[in-house]
Order: structure tokens, then C-alpha cells, then sequence
């Protein structure tokens, strides 16, 4: 039986020290002094966003790129209010989304591509901050590499609670496996709100078609199919002024139901390493769960028990701290609470999202 458990713990532990090889060896970007020349339409999908988006527009209009080389569509998905904005110092206007599948935020952007007129897309999220430089610093990349899609990082701009701590170590996490898989040549995973691609690959690609009945996944399933097709021409940014921040939940139950959403789509994948991953994580976290029930029992030993912990948290330690900071100039907060509390939260999340349903912006999906 321990011989078990240490066999899955030996493999999660090379796992995830071969994401840390990937995470190190993706080169942090620094943008040059290239002249802007590449023209972005900026895709915002949202819902009762009417005290985020004002926010974000401003962001916008701080940009240090030339205000005719972007536009912004912003995609109202039958918001319970209609947003209206004052007049802006760059081109931006409202659409109303077009639903035609089970995914509202695949049919956002899909609907938004009718008015596409650029040559690139950036999406990003109604509740974000972008940085000054985020267009520039993904405009000289562009200019720097012959690519079709790019990856950026995301992070919680949150407050001082236990909540958004752990937040910010899940999301930590999950950047870290991100940023290490490109690495190792294996990207299957990205994050809508700071992902960028060309409107020819989007149609190339024939968009979301395959993955349109489940709910997310318009950035992982687009970046996968890319990956498929188009491998050398899909990168990661790993620069630090194109990191978008966005809120954390603001509560336990809109977090769980959140991490359902994301975990649901994971047997959906294309990609055998990221679905071989996310069963190596999850048989990691849930030896973690079943040694502390076997401590409690006493059919293991503290010493056992103390053996196995500690290993996985020190790997696990290695992979957070050089992701958390990249995407943070602070340190990580109530890491050993978290860290131990998070292998209970996730393996309760991996196996509610078999079979469970779940809540996103005030309707109810099912698996």
C-alpha cells in the first residue's frame, strides 16, 4: 500500500520538476524599440459588467501604443442593463452576442470576428487591468517571431484575506504548469484574459467547431487545435509588462464553482500530456488526502506521513516560488495553510466536475 502512494508521489514529483526545467527555460521577454506596426482588435465578452468595464476602458485609453493601430469590441452577453460608455479617445463599440452553441463566451468572440478588420485579436475579461505597455510589448514580439498565437500571464489583483491568498497560490499553480509546459515544448493550457491570435488562424481553424458544446474553453481548446496544427507558430510571452491582473472571487462557493467550470473540460482535451498531467496531479493531491485519512486512522505512521508531505510540498514550493515571482514583487501568503488545504479543495473540485453541475455569471451549466 505505501509502496503505492510513494510510486504516484515519485511521479508527480518528476512532473512537476519538469515543469520547473520548462518554466526556466522560457526566456523572460523584455520589449525592444521597434516602431508599432501591428493593429489589434481588442475582444471583451461580458455580463452585468457596468462596474468593471469603465475601469478597463481606462486602462485602454492609458495605452502606450497608437490609438489608430487598436479598436475595442465589447460583447454584451444579455446583460440585465445595457452599458454605455462616454466618449473615448480610441474606436470602440458595443455588440450584442449572438448565441448559438452551449458556450456564451465562444459565441462572444465568434460574434465578434464579423466586425474584425485587424490582424490580430487580444481577448482579455470585463473584471481585468491591463498595463500600459501590454499591447506594445505583444506588438514587438509579433515583429520579433514568425508566430500566430500568443500566451500571456495572468494574476489576482486581490486584498489581504485567507481567500484571495489562496487564490492567488491556485492561480500561481496553474500559470506555473502553464509557463513550463510551453518549456518543454507541450503548451496545452492558456488564459483568455490575456491571449492573442491572428484573425487568419482563427478561420483557419474553423474557430471553435468540435469543442462548441462545452461551456469554457475557447482559449485552451483554441490553443490546442493551433498547437496541432501550427506547433512552431504558437508562443508564450513571459514579460513582465504584459501580465494582466484580474479580481479574484469574492467568495468560497463562486470559487469552487469557478475551478468546476475550468476542471470540467480537462477529459475534453486534445492534448496527452496535458490530460496525462492533470491525472498525475490529481492521483498526487488525492495520495495527499487519503495519507492524512490513513494518518488519522493510524495505518500510517506521523513519520510516513510527514515524508510524503513534505516531498510534495518542497517540489511543489520550487515550481510556486519562481512563478510567484514573476507574476508578483510580493511573497506568497499562508502558503503552509493553503498548501495543505489545497490538495482537499481540488480533489473534491477534479471529482465533482465528473458529474456535477455548476454556476457561471447567473446560469446554471451542466457537465
Amino acid at each position: 500500500m505505501i509502496f503505492v502512494f510513494f510510486t504516484i508521489l515519485g511521479i508527480y514529483i518528476v512532473s512537476i520538476a519538469l515543469l520547473i526545467y520548462g518554466f526556466l527555460k522560457v526566456k523572460k521577454y523584455q520589449k525592444s524599440d521597434l516602431n508599432p506596426k501591428t493593429s489589434f482588435t481588442i475582444i471583451v465578452p461580458f455580463r452585468n459588467e457596468e462596474e468593471n468595464l469603465p475601469i478597463l476602458l481606462e486602462c485602454f485609453s492609458k495605452f502606450n501604443y497608437p490609438k489608430e493601430l487598436f479598436e475595442v469590441i465589447l460583447v454584451d452577453d444579455n446583460s440585465n442593463e445595457k452599458f454605455q460608455f462616454l466618449n473615448s479617445k480610441f474606436q470602440v463599440s458595443i455588440i450584442d452576442n449572438v448565441r448559438i452553441s452551449k458556450s456564451p463566451k465562444k459565441d462572444a468572440i465568434t460574434t465578434a470576428m464579423h466586425q474584425v478588420k485587424t490582424d490580430w485579436i487580444i481577448t482579455t475579461d470585463a473584471d481585468c487591468l491591463v498595463p500600459e505597455n501590454w499591447l506594445l510589448t505583444f506588438d514587438n514580439y509579433i515583429q520579433e517571431n514568425n508566430i500566430s498565437m500568443l500566451a500571456g500571464a495572468v494574476t489576482y489583483e486581490g486584498k489581504n484575506s485567507f481567500l484571495d491568498h489562496f487564490q492567488q497560490l491556485d492561480l500561481t499553480s496553474l500559470q506555473g504548469a502553464t509557463i513550463g509546459s510551453f518549456g518543454i515544448h507541450k503548451g496545452f493550457m492558456c488564459n483568455g484574459a490575456n491571449f492573442a491570435y491572428k484573425k487568419s488562424l482563427f478561420e483557419e481553424l474553423n474557430g471553435f467547431d468540435g469543442n462548441d458544446k462545452i461551456a469554457s474553453g475557447d482559449d485552451v481548446f483554441l490553443l490546442q487545435k493551433a498547437i496541432e496544427k501550427f506547433p512552431d507558430e504558437v508562443h508564450y510571452l513571459k514579460a513582465e509588462e504584459a501580465i494582466v491582473k484580474t479580481k479574484p472571487t469574492e467568495n468560497w462557493s463562486s470559487l469552487f464553482h469557478q475551478r468546476v467550470r475550468w476542471a470540467a473540460k480537462t477529459s475534453s482535451y486534445k492534448s496527452t500530456f496535458g490530460k496525462a498531467l492533470g491525472l498525475i496531479v490529481f492521483f498526487g493531491n488525492l495520495s495527499f488526502v487519503v495519507g492524512f485519512l490513513f494518518l488519522l486512522f493510524g495505518i500510517w505512521s506521523y513519520p510516513i506521513f510527514v515524508i510524503f508531505a513534505f516531498s510534495k510540498f518542497l517540489v511543489d514550493f520550487v515550481l510556486l516560488y519562481f512563478t510567484n515571482r514573476f507574476l508578483t514583487e510580493t511573497k506568497i501568503k499562508s502558503l503552509l495553510l493553503s498548501s495543505l488545504l489545497y490538495p482537499f479543495f481540488s480533489s473534491t473540485v477534479a471529482i465533482y466536475s465528473l458529474f456535477g453541475s455548476y454556476q457561471w455569471k447567473g446560469r446554471q451549466f451542466k457537465k
